[in-house]
């Protein structure tokens, strides 16, 4: 009998987790025809540029998870971009470092960032696409 009620519990907070909203922003691996695509639609766009082996970019990682989560960036879209393979697209983007953060609203750019890991600067940063 308690297995039952354990499982029906799982099953109850199962579905009202998925019956929830999405309130966060959407992340997706970088590519130019994604950062076109989100510009043509107007969309507010971060540019996360990371590296795996960079220190500043672990940093980085929580402090963008948790902003990216709150419900007024839930129309942010948050491109991922890999340092070490992504290195010609972003050459393209002038980016020279790891750890840069570029903030667009459409195909305007706003700001970028590098290095930051000053969570009120990098709210800063993301509550201009607002």
């Amino acid at each position: 009998m308690t297995q039952i009620r354990a499982l029906f519990a799982g099953l109850v907070a199962v579905l009202l987790v998925a019956s929830v909203p999405a309130s966060a922003a959407e992340v997706q691996p970088y590519s130019p025809e994604a950062l076109a695509e989100a510009q043509s639609a107007g969309k507010p766009i971060l540019v996360d540029v990371y590296a795996a082996w960079c220190s500043t970019c672990r940093a980085q990682k929580p402090i963008l998870a948790a902003l990216t989560a709150e419900p007024k960036y839930k129309n942010l879209l948050v491109l991922r971009a890999d340092f070490d393979k992504d290195k010609e697209d972003l050459k393209a983007l002038g980016v020279r470092s790891q750890s840069t953060l570029i903030v667009f609203k459409g195909d305007q750019e706003l700001v970028r960032s590098v290095g930051s890991t000053n969570a009120v600067a990098i709210e800063g940063l993301l509550d201009l696409t607002l």
